[in-house]
This record gives C-alpha cells, sequence and structure tokens, in this order.
C-alpha cells in the first residue's frame, strides 16, 4: 500500500509503498469523529498485449481533488495521484488477475487523521492507496442482469448537498434500502430526486442510463449524483457509435417506458437492469439472464478498450511500468 501525509509545515510527503498493514490514529482523529474523507474506486487489469494498464487514472485524479476541496482538505496534485496509483499496481503486480479474469481494484483514501476535539478541518492529513484482486460485482455474475427497486422513502442526496462529492459518509446510509431489497430479491435501489420524487438520479453506487430506440438519457450532473468516469466514458462512446446521448432528467415513468436500462461505474463496469419495479409494478426490459443489446454492446466496447482489444482512439489507456 501507498502511504503520504500531510502537515502545514512539510506539505504532501513523497510517499512510500509498504506492506498492507493498520493506519495508527487517535480516537480524536477528525474522520472518526467528524467523517473528513473521501474515495476513489479504479481498476488495473492484464491487457491483451501482455501488460498491465490503468483506465483514465486523471478522471480519477480530477474528481479526487475536487471531492478534496469541497470536505476542506488538501488536494492531491495529479501528478502525485497518478503515481501513486501506478507505484501501488507496480507493488501488487503478482495479485493482477490474468486477462479476462477479474482484475486489480485500487482504492485511494484521503483522510483527516490529525486530532481535533471541536468542528474544524484536521491538523494533518493521509492519503492511502490498498489494492484487492476482485471479479463480478454482482453475485450472478458480470453480464447477468440486476433486477431494481425505486426507493421511495429515502433519498441519496439533496440540492445543494454533497451527491455528487465521493465522500465516505455517502455510502453506508443507502444500507438500509439496499439490505432491505436484497431481502425481497432485489439487487438494489434506484433513488428519485428529493425535490420532486418524480426522477431517477443513480442506485446506491453506480449510474444508471434508459435507452429508447436509439437515444440514449442519463440523469444530470446537477451536484446531487456523482460524476462517475465509466459514465463519462460510456457517453462518449455511444456518441462515436451513432447514438443520440442526453443529459437530462428520467422520469420514474420514462423508465418504464424505456426499451432497456444499464447501470455503469468503476466496480460494476456496464450491467444490464433486468428489471426495475415501482409501485408494485414490475417491467420486464431483458429476457432471464440475458443483458440488453444496447447494455452488451457499451460493455463489450468498454471492456474493449481497457483489456486493449480493440483500438483506443482517446488514449484512455495508461500502461503500469512493472
Amino acid at each position: 500500500m501507498y502511504t503520504a501525509t500531510w502537515s502545514k509545515e512539510t506539505g504532501w510527503t513523497s510517499g512510500t509503498i509498504a506492506p498492507y498493514g493498520p493506519l495508527e490514529m487517535m480516537p480524536s482523529a477528525q474522520v472518526l469523529n467528524y467523517g473528513q474523507s473521501i474515495f476513489e474506486g479504479m481498476k488495473a487489469q492484464n491487457s491483451e498485449k501482455g501488460r498491465i494498464v490503468v483506465f483514465r487514472p486523471d478522471k480519477n485524479a480530477e474528481r479526487f481533488l475536487n471531492g478534496a476541496q469541497r470536505l476542506s482538505m488538501p488536494p492531491v496534485p495529479t501528478t502525485q495521484f497518478v503515481d501513486a496509483v501506478m507505484q501501488t499496481v507496480a507493488a501488487n503486480k503478482a495479485w493482477v488477475p490474468p486477462t479476462g479474469k477479474g482484475a486489480l481494484y485500487l482504492r485511494p483514501l484521503l483522510m483527516g487523521t490529525g486530532p481535533i476535539l471541536g468542528l474544524g478541518p484536521a491538523p494533518t492529513y493521509t492519503f492511502t492507496i490498498y489494492a484487492a484482486a476482485v471479479g463480478a460485482y454482482f453475485k450472478g455474475g458480470q453480464l447477468t442482469p440486476i433486477d431494481l427497486i425505486v426507493e421511495e422513502r429515502f433519498h441519496r442526496a439533496a440540492p445543494g448537498g454533497m451527491g455528487g462529492t465521493k465522500a465516505a459518509g455517502n455510502y453506508s446510509p443507502v444500507l438500509a434500502t439496499q439490505l432491505l431489497a436484497k431481502k425481497e430479491g432485489f439487487a438494489d435501489v434506484v433513488y428519485l430526486d428529493a425535490k420532486s420524487d418524480t426522477y431517477l438520479e443513480e442506485v446506491s453506487s453506480c449510474n444508471i442510463f434508459c435507452v429508447k430506440g436509439k437515444t440514449i438519457k442519463t440523469p444530470p450532473l446537477a451536484g446531487t449524483i456523482l460524476p462517475g468516469v465509466t459514465r463519462a466514458s460510456v457517453i462518449e462512446m455511444a456518441r462515436m457509435r451513432g447514438y443520440t446521448v442526453e443529459e437530462a432528467p428520467v422520469s420514474v415513468h420514462e423508465a418504464m417506458d424505456a426499451d432497456e436500462l444499464f447501470t455503469t461505474g468503476t466496480a460494476v463496469v456496464v450491467c444490464s437492469v433486468g428489471s426495475l419495479t415501482y409501485k408494485g409494478e414490475r417491467k420486464q426490459y431483458t429476457k432471464p439472464g440475458e443483458p440488453g443489446p444496447v447494455g452488451l454492446e457499451m460493455y463489450t466496447a468498454l471492456t474493449g478498450i481497457q483489456t486493449e482489444r480493440e483500438d483506443d482512439p482517446a488514449g484512455w489507456i495508461v500502461p503500469v511500468k512493472c
């Protein structure tokens, strides 16, 4: 794992690689009391060209920087963030699964680890990255469609809040609804906007897309949903492949009338939605066990670039020097 620290006196240290292990902090650490923490999710993969690569690390660095500013933390410079990612991957190269068998998941963290009793920014900070070999995110497998239910009681975020920041505190609150949905046989929930309970926002940890004919719509970045790197990549790919892509509000009724839904995210990649349930009504989009055609097309195109099976015209792939 990679670890660097910050203080007013030193700024960001150059960082070091060490075996995975505990982080030492006081009970009065800001992050433990007031939640000053953001994180990222990334993957390194063995490519068809026989090398280890990462996907658009500059975009994660940009989001990490914006998140730090939103939570009053010292931003990690983009060059240091990307270099730290590369060092972590190189140190864990033996754990990168074979091509097509999974990926090395990377978790960058920025935390206010310095002690403080009153509410305020931490006096010191820790930036760390650890890694783990992973397979498919949902238990059914990577291409198995998921069943979602619209959440009607709780909201994930509100205008002017933290929904657009990958803050640690945004995630545990979704567990109550997610666990209940799983007990009822669903993979996850879709949240609605907090103003009108009319428009889809996102799933617990991934963005959502709606397909009607040759038009693909996804909720706009208005501060309440996460600006996903996979989301941005799919938008660009879909346009290059001839689809009309709109970043516009998607009503739940429009989604129930759509030809297809799919989700995107670093962990899920691109995952078809098999069905959506709203107020007891279930809309089935795909045959059991079969992904939707557009979702499958986007998944194939994206993973083709990520594994260097296909050309990378936009220069999204960055090789790791091991």
